[in-house]
């Protein structure tokens, strides 16, 4: 009986730290292009190393991972569209936003450039053009960050193809490689991260057509789900996750990561947010 007894409690205690392992994980609502470039493949076993968290991403446009969010079916959401994400905090369903880094949003077109905007630095000026000589153009459609980008810059042309619906412009409703692979097949203009672009391998037909306008600069931020709104958020180890990608830890690794010898994404964290973080 003792024996029995013994090997119950050896049983009941691997058990349980079987059990403390698999919870021992937070899952991250994030925009496509933090997974596309490659950028959580490169950090995450660095974060597992040192806290012995597993991060399960999301990969959804921003405007899909807010969502989320609101659901609470994630933990934290690393995301790129600023004021959506400050919307997100003052309604409640976040603690409190950090920025954590940046890059920028490039035009992308056709080798033949139609439309005839490489070099450019004018965004705004490049939608112009493309919208004045009906040059095939593909919209992401699917409320991410990229497309709220987009839509800001039609915007400040003064011009509205996702509500005129011209043949030219085509929505398709999925992430930033696929715009990209449609925008290769159509011989057509898309506005990508950077990050992706340079990650991105069907990259024969396409080159970088504008870049460099203010306009283009692409901001991401980090936020715990309020727990108080969802008690099921794991709010230290989530919290871990965002302390870490704060800390100089953190951005040195995504400084680090490269394609090519080229640096995708910028960390920007403030010393002061890190520790009020903390």
């Amino acid at each position: 009986m003792p024996r029995i007894f013994a090997v119950s409690i050896c049983l009941l205690l691997a058990s349980l730290t079987t059990l403390h392992a698999q919870e021992k994980s937070i899952v991250v609502a994030s925009t496509t292009s933090t997974q596309d470039s490659g950028l959580f493949g490169y950090i995450l076993p660095m974060f597992k190393a040192k806290t012995g968290i597993d991060v399960k991403v999301v990969a959804q446009g921003t405007g899909q991972a807010l969502e989320t969010g609101r659901r609470g079916d994630a933990d934290v959401l690393f995301v790129h569209a600023k004021a959506q994400e400050e919307k997100f905090v003052a309604d409640g369903f976040g603690v409190k936003r950090f920025d954590v880094m940046y890059n920028d949003f490039v035009l992308i077109g056709p080798k033949e450039d139609p439309a005839g905007l490489k070099g450019g630095n004018d965004v705004v000026a490049a939608l112009k053009g493309i919208y004045e000589k009906a040059t095939s153009f593909v919209s992401r459609g699917d409320k991410s960050g990229t497309h709220t980008a987009e839509l800001a810059l039609w915007k400040a042309a003064s011009l509205d193809p996702a509500g005129a619906k011209p043949s030219w412009y085509r929505e398709i409703g999925q992430g930033m490689g696929a715009a990209l692979n449609t925008a290769a097949a159509m011989g057509a203009y898309v506005l990508s991260d950077r990050g992706t672009w340079i990650s991105f391998k069907n990259k024969d037909a396409l080159q970088i057509v504008v870049e460099g306008d203010k306009r283009l600069f692409n901001q991401y931020g980090i936020m715990l789900v309020n727990p108080e709104k969802h008690p099921t958020v794991k709010k230290d180890l989530g919290q871990a996750f965002i302390d870490w990608i704060l800390s100089a830890e953190g951005q040195n690794a995504i400084r680090s990561y490269r394609i090519g010898g080229q640096e995708l994404f910028f960390p920007n964290a403030d010393p002061e947010q890190m520790k009020k973080a903390g």
